[in-house]
């Protein structure tokens, strides 16, 4: 049997452009109904979940916070913690006192003896008395404070290690004949704080000419009491 397609060409245009307009009102429908679906998924997630899950949050919070107020002495060991916390930053900031026999003994003539050296770490201050065979002596000593330097490892330059050296008094004792049986001394100073920097490794730079403490003898030969009597000066 023969069939023959009697339909126009205008005919066939209408239908399919009907089945495409079906299939664009379908697409536009599962799209309208996917963008209804993911807003019911964050309207959800938004007021029911995150809700639920931000209700056990503070649960837990009071929870432990009840646990934390119910502990005895609760104060103390706060305090304690806080202490402990801030010891490593204390430790930096105090300054390397241990420092002082090492470098009494470096700048200190062969000649002179310490008999008492009180060192402020506060004003940054030293104050030293003590005796020596001449005054020869106390003078090297106070060219030897005026002219040491300092260097920081790892660093450039050579600043003065101490500052303002002032023979503060002195005084010498003689024998029947007249002769010198040596002097005593008092001796004032600041000193440059880095060089008690506890988180530096600093290396006093003292004159090469001058002999010192720490180049002949121990440090108890340094330390002695003083015997000198004042005399006329």
């Amino acid at each position: 049997m023969i069939q023959f397609n009697l339909l126009p060409d205008v005919k066939l245009e209408y239908i399919k452009a009907r089945r495409t307009k079906r299939l664009l009102a379908t697409v536009s429908v599962i799209a309208a109904a996917a963008s209804v679906f993911i807003a019911i998924l964050t309207f959800v997630g938004v007021n029911i979940v995150q809700r639920a899950r931000m209700e056990s949050l503070n649960k837990d919070i009071n929870k432990t916070a009840k646990l934390v107020q119910a502990t005895p002495n609760i104060g103390r060991i706060i305090t304690v913690q806080n202490q402990l916390s801030s010891l490593p930053a204390l430790h930096e900031a105090k300054p390397a006192a241990t420092r002082v026999y090492d470098y009494i003994a470096q700048i200190t003539p062969a000649t002179v003896t310490i008999s008492k050296a009180t060192f402020s770490f506060t004003d940054n201050t030293i104050n030293i008395t003590g005796n020596a065979k001449d005054l020869l002596g106390v003078n090297t000593l106070v060219d030897t404070l005026k002219f040491t330097s300092y260097k920081v490892k790892d660093q450039t330059g050579t600043p003065k290690a101490f500052s303002k050296v002032v023979l503060a008094s002195f005084s010498t004792a003689s024998s029947g004949g007249g002769d010198s049986k040596g002097a005593s001394y008092e001796i004032a100073l600041s000193y440059d704080p880095p060089i008690f920097d506890n988180k530096s490794t600093v290396e006093l730079q003292v004159p090469q000419t001058i002999t010192t403490r720490s180049q002949i003898g121990s440090l108890n030969a340094l330390l002695q009491p003083n015997p000198i009597k004042e005399g006329p000066k």
